[in-house]
């Protein structure tokens, strides 16, 4: 089973170009994917801010990047994962759209969209922030994928959205150990039976060792019952957390953006019972098609 997962800034590549047949074919240079977790997917949002005055996103076409995503991938699904929904820029046009997709040609069960915790913090930018989570069947049984995309400017928010998704771990594991009974099929009472298993990935917008990773691979509470989670980059390339030996996941190409250099902030987390299925964690550094690196997990 292989994973990709890539913060693909819309399209827009290092040469500015929006090109969503580029990140298609650099994801497929990089694995014969079975799922692929996107994060800042767009809908309606073009080059124009509300305030007319070409700040929006930088060669945003307005175009729907899932419907895109759709037709350059037939034969998987497209889940989408929208955090920010906001009017549309013109009457007429779609309303704006940001936020995550799991893609994948592999059976789905049951998704989530879970809206992360947005606390008030008036001295940053903020937006609010999703996690998309899907129960996926793999060769080996289903386990949950779970795509996110973590607050930029706010630590204290991308701390409160990491603890969020240790909680929403939990109350997985639980629903793993007591399945609620079904009321009757056909119902929106579906079976609440959830794996354990778990693969939690993503942009952190936290630098590896940084405080909202460091949260992310904590010891879950005994009480929890839950199983902990390991970065999978660790698990084939032991070493320190940080490090030269560390390959980044932004700021290789783009110095612009990036000034103050490249750095790892794109993560793979897996849950323990995944572990030892864990064959290869490898970071993409020849493509410039986004201003993050893809990032390839391989389950054996």
């Amino acid at each position: 089973m292989r994973l990709v997962c890539w913060n693909i800034q819309w399209g827009r590549g290092c040469d500015g170009r929006v090109d969503l047949a580029r990140i298609v074919s650099e994801a497929r240079r990089l694995a014969d994917f079975d799922v692929l977790c996107l994060q800042e997917v767009s809908r309606g949002f073009d080059a124009r801010s509300d305030a007319g005055d070409g700040a929006g996103l930088p060669g945003g076409t307005g175009t729907d990047q899932f419907a895109e995503l759709a037709a350059l991938l037939p034969g998987y699904t497209v889940i989408e994962g929208v955090a920010v929904d906001l009017p549309a820029a013109v009457e007429g046009a779609p309303r704006r759209h940001f936020g995550n997709a799991i893609i994948t040609r592999l059976p789905v069960h049951q998704v989530w969209r879970h809206s992360l915790p947005w606390p008030a913090d008036p001295n940053v930018p903020s937006m609010p922030r999703i996690a998309l989570e899907a129960v996926i069947e793999g060769d080996k049984g289903p386990l949950r994928v779970i795509t996110t995309h973590l607050e930029y400017y706010s630590e204290m928010q991308r701390l409160a959205q990491v603890e969020a998704l240790r909680i929403m771990h939990a109350e997985a594991c639980a629903h793993a150990r007591r399945p609620a009974p079904l009321e009757k099929p056909g119902t929106p009472f579906a079976a609440t039976g959830r794996p354990t298993a778990a693969i939690i990935c993503g942009d952190f917008n936290s630098a590896a060792g940084d405080s909202a990773y460091m949260r992310m691979v904590a010891p879950m509470p005994a009480t929890a019952g839950a199983p902990d989670f390991f970065d999978a980059w660790l698990l084939q390339h032991p070493g320190p957390v940080t490090g030269p030996e560390r390959a980044p996941t932004t700021g290789v190409y783009d110095h612009e953006q990036w000034a103050d250099g490249p750095f790892p902030c794109d993560f793979f987390f897996v849950s323990a019972d995944l572990a030892e299925r864990v064959a290869r964690c490898e970071v993409d550094l020849q493509s410039d098609a986004s201003d993050h690196q893809p990032m390839l997990l391989e389950l054996h």
